[in-house]
């Protein structure tokens, strides 16, 4: 049962792009939806939970959350760039190896030789998965400059998923205690983001969204729960496997499409990238 529960971000997670992207609408009226279902659902959590709040907590979280927007819009806006398929791995290799540097630097983890020699490893593995996920076969002027634009896009969506990461961790905030404030921060966010757009802010497909946030925020609790019950390490190493989902639904369910060659490359990458998301999460430990 434990692993059962550890598994549940990685399903939700994994299915929560290929919603999206099968919802539709605009990246800004996607973010404000998802952003809206994770606050519903922070509001249920907290009529169940005795969270504890200080001036620090609610403000950091607040700030944390505001980070994921920007982070979550920004991957938004690379699915209509690059797809899905090709998104998500590029995307979860960036953050593994934002939070790991930030982490190494900042909160000088990975303490021992052997932690950071399984640790570098793991980002040499993952730097690899990513190029390879990013392969593309027989590119012509119009993808290759979509794949520049996707670059860009995702690089600034790192620096958000690395904030919400980092805002919390450095101010030592129990993932309990910050669902709130950070569910208050993403929408404050997502609607600021949207202001000067000539975009409806709110459409069928904006509320629609609501379901993937609820998704989101549903694995990011399962989350919470799975540290405790099967460690940091494996909970966090588990989660990473949802990139599996979102690829290959990418591939299968939205129909994006991929040469044999890229078929290949993209399978390879994901591995590596999961593998060395692993190796993280043991250097971690």
């Amino acid at each position: 049962m434990n692993i059962v529960v550890a598994l549940i971000p990685a399903i939700m997670w994994g299915i929560m792009p290929l919603i999206v992207s099968k919802i539709g609408g605009k990246p800004k009226q996607q973010i404000i939806g998802t952003t809206l279902g994770a606050f519903i659902f922070a509001v249920f959590v907290f009529f169940f939970t005795d969270p504890h709040y200080t001036m620090t907590i609610l403000l950091a979280s607040f700030v944390s959350g505001a980070f994921w927007s920007l982070g979550q819009m920004n991957q938004f806006r690379a699915f209509t760039q690059v797809g899905v398929s090709k998104t998500m791995p590029l995307s979860t290799g960036m953050q593994l190896v934002g939070t790991s540097l930030f982490g190494v630097f900042a909160f000088h983890e990975w303490g021992t030789t052997a932690k950071l020699v399984l640790g570098f490893s793991a980002l040499v593995l993952i730097i690899i998965g990513i190029a390879l996920s990013s392969y593309q076969e027989n590119k012509d002027a119009e993808q290759g400059t979509n794949m520049k634009k996707g670059l860009v896009t995702l690089l600034v969506s790192t620096v958000g998923y690395v904030g919400y990461v980092v805002v919390t961790r450095w101010f030592d905030i129990d993932g309990w205690d910050a669902i709130l404030p950070q569910a208050v921060g993403m929408v404050v966010a997502a609607l600021l983001f949207a202001v000067k757009s000539d975009e409806k802010r709110f459409t069928k497909q904006t509320f629609l969204n609501i379901i993937p946030g609820l998704l989101w925020a549903t694995g990011n609790l399962a989350l919470l729960f799975s540290n405790a019950m099967v460690g940091i390490a494996t909970g966090f190493s588990l989660s990473q496997m949802g990139v599996v989902i979102s690829t290959l639904g990418g591939i299968l369910f939205l129909g994006e499409k991929k040469t044999k060659k890229e078929w290949i490359f993209v399978v390879i990458g994901v591995i590596l990238v999961i593998t060395g998301g692993t190796m993280i999460g043991f250097a971690k430990s």
